[in-house]
């Protein structure tokens, strides 16, 4: 990154955008969406009447994928078989045969 002083620079500037509850974040497109992305994404972090116009017009295209943390955690938290006491274990009698 460079000297310590830039370090501390990014750190605190990210540390002020968590406090004002933004992250920053890349985002792969085409080249000519450029200016579109940047202006919703200022828009959107503006958190005015606006910002959540757009949020609501744009929530059904991405209602199928909403990613969570902890989602497969709590995926097998919720498994039937959590408490029926099946036990997977693992054969370690032989090795697998490998052709070179």
């Amino acid at each position: 990154m460079g000297t310590p002083a830039q370090k501390r620079a990014v750190q605190n500037y990210r540390a002020s955008l968590a406090e004002r509850g933004l992250s920053r974040f890349e985002v792969v497109a085409r080249d000519e969406d450029r200016e579109l992305i940047r202006s919703l994404a200022k828009e959107l972090a503006s958190d005015s009447p606006e910002a959540e116009r757009i949020r609501r017009a744009v929530t059904p295209v991405n209602q199928t994928y909403v990613p969570k943390k902890g989602g497969i955690i709590e995926a097998l938290r919720n498994s039937p078989l959590v408490g029926s006491g099946v036990q997977f274990q693992r054969s370690n009698d032989h090795a697998r045969r490998v052709k070179f």
